[in-house]
């Protein structure tokens, strides 16, 4: 996928309660819930066209990556910009950018992982654009600023700064001479960085599935054991262990609010979608009536849920999984470049499903 912009390139690339919530007694795994009502779950529901969507449109957003402007690259149809998600039993509030602003008003967030990180917090940023009225996107933000793997917004209407720290795995990845180690045991690295925020919101998955040249190690270290590889699913719940002891053990959850993205879902799969090999989740107008995975539960994401019910601290969970399932429509697929050229099945076209999770996510702060 080729980039028109300057200042991102691809090796950059790469949460509810209306008023109450529940948490399990068991763990600390936030389950969010409808207002009083144990039975709404927010997250079971489905996906609902509504005319009144998107809440900002490409051209409004100058942030929007070439790979993620599926309009901006001639996509002809516009229905899968109007998806809402409708809860069974109860409703989704609507996003309102000044209640939102409101709440994150001198506060810092931070995303942590991959591209579908990135891909949630260009949702959020211009989500937050549209605080001017009539919207006006430039005079809403200042220009990022990237260093290192860290970029920056701040809205200084709201002293609002809001971040993205590239790392795919959350563990460390260390040069040494045996080439890259995956260090599956240490955050330290980065973990400094996530200290300085008021809300962090980590990701991470699509990157532990990497062989071949795409793979970002050479060796994986598990403790003193160092190998050439091991089974990746094993790896990734060891990652989250470490990530989740390190929350345990240095994150004051009076003062800095943890969320974890569930896994995305990808739609490489023809079958999933009944389509070609080589139309993959091409051409699609609309949510797939069903979810792809049979029982609904991605193997990443049951793993990624068992871990965090462990944790002392209270992590909410943006269990955005099975809902974007359906959303095979979302994708760029030959849209990500205005030349037509290769396809993506990952990441999702903005305006568009992102902008829901976020909804998710705003929807749990006025539970907070």
């Amino acid at each position: 996928m080729g980039s028109s912009s300057t200042y991102y390139s691809l090796e950059f690339l790469t949460v509810v309660a209306v008023s109450v919530f529940l948490i399990t007694h068991a763990n600390n795994v936030v389950k969010e819930t409808g207002k009083k009502d144990k039975k709404c779950d927010l997250y079971d529901g489905r996906w609902v066209l509504d005319e009144s969507y998107p809440l900002y449109s490409s051209k409004q957003c100058p942030l929007i990556l070439e790979q993620f402007n599926c309009m901006g690259n001639g996509r002809p149809d516009h229905d899968y910009e109007k998806y809402r998600w409708q809860p069974n039993n109860c409703n989704l509030p609507r996003w309102d950018v000044r209640e939102f602003g409101e709440r994150m008003r001198g506060k810092r967030m931070m995303f942590v992982g991959d591209s579908l990180s990135l891909n949630q917090w260009q949702s959020l940023a211009c989500m937050t654009m549209m605080i001017q009225s009539p919207p006006r996107p430039r005079a809403a933000y200042n220009n990022p600023t990237k260093s290192g793997p860290l970029s920056t917004i701040f809205f200084p209407q709201l002293n609002f700064t809001l971040m993205y720290m590239r790392n795919a795995l959350i563990v460390d990845i260390a040069k040494e001479k045996g080439g890259k180690v995956l260090k599956l045991d240490s955050v330290a690295t980065s973990a400094k960085q996530w200290l300085e925020s008021d809300i962090l919101i980590f990701d991470t998955w699509h990157w532990w599935l990497h062989t071949g040249r795409k793979q970002p190690w050479d060796q994986i270290q598990d403790g003193n054991v160092i190998r050439k590889d091991m089974d990746r699913l094993a790896a990734y719940e060891k990652a989250l262990t470490t990530l989740t002891k390190w929350i345990d053990q240095n994150v004051d959850a009076k003062k800095i609010k943890i969320f974890f993205q569930g896994v995305s879902p990808d739609h490489w799969n023809s079958s999933d979608c009944g389509t070609p090999l080589t139309q993959r989740c091409a051409g699609q107008p609309e949510p797939l009536v069903k979810p792809v995975e049979a029982t609904g539960k991605n193997r990443a994401n049951v793993v990624l849920e068992e871990v965090l019910r462990k944790t002392r601290k209270p992590i909410h969970l943006l269990d955005i999984n099975e809902m974007s399932q359906f959303r095979v429509d979302g994708h760029p697929s030959m849209y990500g470049n205005p030349r037509k050229i290769g396809m993506d099945c990952t990441h999702w076209c903005l305006p568009g499903v992102p902008d829901v999770w976020n909804e998710l996510l705003y929807a749990t702060f006025l539970g907070l």
